[in-house]
């Protein structure tokens, strides 16, 4: 193969729980591929290489070709969910060695208030080691740092034979002098292998609990991460692919594999970031700026909402149990999927968070599954067509009858129809009081919102989640089922720069301008790092303010001076709480720098106008007014402007989508499949 082919070819590879998915696109003319590929879990890397080669083998191209790798991971988060990162150690001021171990007031909302017991910290007290010195909150220095305890702590730290060593020092954020120089001594006296984090490189803002989470869990997953990057890199070398590695963060934003190995927390939401920001991708193609996005998968549903086309940042995120303040979207996600589980128990049926899983599946799968799950109910319903994957799965109805009747049907004295349509009452329901918190809970009315529906599952359930919205207009992706690798193609490089005033420290416009300035300067050079030209640069300037005495801030854009930032806080304020206080004194807390490095984009792709949408068969609906024949509609015949009425089933390769009665399908000519009802 000749070494000056055009290398216009951009791979993306989301690695799932059940499924890889890879999509595969060409620069010059925006056209795409994608491809499916179960993963290995024991080696996501494997999979990875694999769908890799399917997805050039689909395009009759050749790999050589291929000038940049994106790639959505959820190797940290599982180790943190799973509690298998690794051991590690952590080293803090002196007299603040239990700031973990207290931890906040506040309860679990779910939880019980009697019997709710404070889950292990990921650092036990006996491995977290303090050292005298000590930096004030003004940045000031109190007492200087005492490096000879430094370094009898890296000694205890190689004793306890921890693979990874956490840096949180008081107000580290106002100063970070100490911590730098913490970080510097253990790096110099541990092995090489042992990781080092600091949380002025992971999190300098304020909350000490925080923000030692927050580098702990870093510290923790940087041994299996930078080994994974590795492995996927040499992948790519195996495979005669000389491009750089972009790996999603939970901002929405990619980055190189370099900056990832010194933040790998940074992609505690991978995956999910990458289908709300081809969700916004897909939206945008028709017009749309404001939607609510569901991503239903196998085992859960991850919900967001974008105002504006702007995808909603949050620094009060969790992963698990744990919160991690770094900037991730905004994003709730629950037990919900094609996987769930149903349970009869005292009379009562609930459905999920339990998961069938990918072995053994639902029980229509033949698998091996005997308990019914979302997907049988839908099996059931005749939702779903009798083959799937392009007709290489075949369904058994007949297991899923079977499960549906003996565990939840005869238990509960009702019909397998009504059984079915109970399980996906609950399981809807539960997603909409996900899709409350993100929009009425944050001062928005769903229905003047879009929602777009995607993930294996989510066009069975996008019409009947906007009914009970009140949303009108529901957007199914061209590919809903691998969205998140295409959202990767979709995705620009980006990260964020943060600091946290020092208590006293002046708030004056010059003052602010002479901080940003200073975040500009780590921008630029992280710009450099990662190559992106002058031309493709974006930088947007936030600040975080709260009411004196308020334990939260909101995120404001900064406009270039503070009496226009306070006034756009108390109008984000009234926003989300329904009052401001004109009495109340606005506090600067934290300053944000949000980069942003534009990468080319393919031109976009239109369809062929359509000249009518024919069925290419029938299938039976079990609905709740009777049985009815409906229309099977392949997605692959149907061009722009073709359209009908529901009730009809949708199937294409990676989803089917259902057309409930009293809805209009029509193809947008982006490919983009438009439902809408009166």
């Amino acid at each position: 193969m000749s070494s000056n082919r055009p290398r216009d070819l951009v791979v993306a590879i989301d690695i799932g729980g059940t499924f890889t998915d890879i999509a595969l696109q060409d620069l010059a003319s925006g056209q795409s591929w994608t491809a499916k590929t179960p993963s290995t879990p024991r080696d996501p890397s494997e999979a990875f290489l694999t769908g890799l080669r399917l997805a050039v083998e689909a395009a009759q191209r050749d790999a050589a070709e291929i000038g940049r790798v994106l790639h959505g991971t959820t190797v940290a988060t599982n180790m943190i969910l799973e509690g298998k990162a690794a051991p590690a150690a952590l080293i803090t001021t002196e007299g603040f060695r239990h700031v973990m171990e207290i931890g906040r007031q506040d309860i679990p909302r779910a939880a019980n208030l009697f019997a709710w017991v404070k889950p292990k910290r990921p650092v036990p007290p006996s491995r977290i080691l303090e050292v005298p010195g000590r930096i004030a909150a003004d940045g000031s220095e109190l007492q200087p740092l005492d490096e000879e305890a430094v370094r009898r702590a890296a000694a205890r730290c190689r004793a306890m034979g921890v693979q990874a060593v956490a840096v949180c020092l008081l107000h580290a954020y106002a100063n970070p002098d100490h911590e730098r120089r913490v970080a510097a001594i253990l790096r110099a006296e541990l092995p090489p292998e042992v990781a080092v984090s600091a949380s002025t490189e992971v999190l300098p803002v304020i909350r000490e609990y925080e923000r030692s989470l927050a580098v702990v869990l870093n510290a923790q997953v940087m041994p299996a991460v930078s080994t994974y990057v590795g492995r996927i890199e040499r992948r790519l070398e195996e495979a005669g692919i000389a491009a750089p590695l972009l790996l999603m963060q939970s901002n929405g934003g990619v980055a190189g594999a370099r900056v990832i190995r010194r933040a790998p927390a940074t992609t505690a939401l991978s995956g999910p970031a990458a289908g709300v920001v081809g969700a916004r991708a897909e939206a945008a193609a028709t017009g749309i700026a404001d939607v609510i996005t569901v991503d239903i998968g196998g085992t859960s549903a991850d919900i967001s909402l974008i105002k504006g086309g702007r995808i909603g940042l949050t620094q009060h995120g969790h992963v698990g149990g744990w919160p991690l303040p770094l900037p991730m979207l905004d994003m709730v996600t629950i037990g919900a999927g094609g996987g769930s589980l149903a349970r009869v128990a005292d009379g009562a049926l609930t459905v999920g968070p339990q998961s069938a899983g990918a072995d053994p599946g639902p029980a229509c799968y033949g698998r091996g599954g005997e308990r019914p799950t979302t997907t049988d109910a839908h099996v059931v319903l005749g939702h779903l067509p009798p083959r799937l994957l392009g007709g290489r799965m075949v369904l058994d109805a007949a297991r899923a009858d079977a499960a549906m009747r003996t565990h939840v049907a005869e238990p509960l004295g009702m019909s397998v129809h009504d059984a079915a349509r109970g399980m996906l009452t609950i399981l809807d329901h539960a997603m909409v009081g996900a899709m409350r918190v993100v929009s009425v809970e944050r001062g928005h009315d769903p229905r003047d919102f879009a929602l777009v529906a995607f993930g294996g599952a989510g066009p069975l359930h996008g019409a009947s989640l906007a009914d009970l919205l009140g949303i009108r207009t529901v957007v199914v992706p061209r590919h809903p089922g691998v969205l998140c690798a295409q959202g990767l193609l979709a995705a620009d490089l980006g990260t964020e720069f943060t600091r946290s005033l020092p208590r006293g420290q002046a708030t004056g416009d010059a003052a602010i301008a002479a901080a940003f300035a200073e975040l500009q300067e780590q921008a630029r050079a992280w710009f450099a790092e990662e190559a992106v030209p002058d031309a493709a640069r974006v930088l947007s300037p936030v600040v975080l303010m709260r009411y004196a005495g308020q334990g939260s801030e909101l995120a404001v854009p900064w406009r270039g001076a503070i009496t226009t930032a306070e006034a756009d806080f108390a109008a984000a304020h009234r926003g989300l709480y329904g009052f401001d206080l004109p009495e109340g004194t606005p506090e600067l807390v934290t300053l944000r720098l949000e980069a942003r490095g534009r990468l080319p984009a393919a031109p976009a792709m239109r369809l062929a106008p359509g000249t009518g949408a024919a069925p290419v068969g029938r299938h039976v609906l079990h609905l709740r007014d009777g049985s009815r024949d409906a229309p099977l509609y392949d997605r692959e015949t149907l061009g722009a402007g073709d359209g009908f009425e529901g009730p009809a089933i949708v199937m294409q390769f990676d989803a089917t989508t259902l057309v409930p009665p009293g809805w209009h399908a029509r193809m947008h000519e982006s490919g983009v499949l438009l439902l809408t009802r009166p």
